[in-house]
């Protein structure tokens, strides 16, 4: 049986000499409210360009589930996400959008990226 991890697990890009984009959508994140603890829900999805490298999808899973029964704001939890998928993947260009169900009648939506710097 699977159970929620903080390793996302990658694989060799079989094409690292063409740019293109892999889109994900996960429509069932959950993390819980700081302040009250009740469930917060989102669909979250992530477009990327890969370099060396892709995100095992299962692993993926694992790790969005991780965030389950962990407390954090919108904000905090969408910049952590894309911070350890960058760590792990180190694209050329990955942005993550988090839409978020209304709660207490405000409907929020973060959107972080990243832009791999050329030297």
């Amino acid at each position: 049986m699977a159970h929620p991890s903080k390793k996302i697990e990658v694989f060799k890009n079989p094409n690292s000499g063409r740019n293109y984009k892999i889109d994900l959508e996960c429509p069932e994140f959950t993390c819980l409210c700081p302040k009250t603890g009740q469930p917060d829900f989102a669909t979250l999805r992530i477009c990327y360009i890969p370099d060396k490298l892709c995100v095992e999808l299962k692993s993926l899973k694992l790790y969005l589930w991780s965030y389950r029964d962990e407390g954090s704001f919108h904000e905090a939890v969408t910049n952590k996400i894309l911070d350890d998928l960058v760590k792990a993947v180190k694209p050329r260009q990955m942005t993550l959008v988090a839409d978020f169900f209304v709660r207490g009648g405000i409907h929020t939506v973060i959107t972080v990226e990243y832009f791999k710097d050329k030297k």
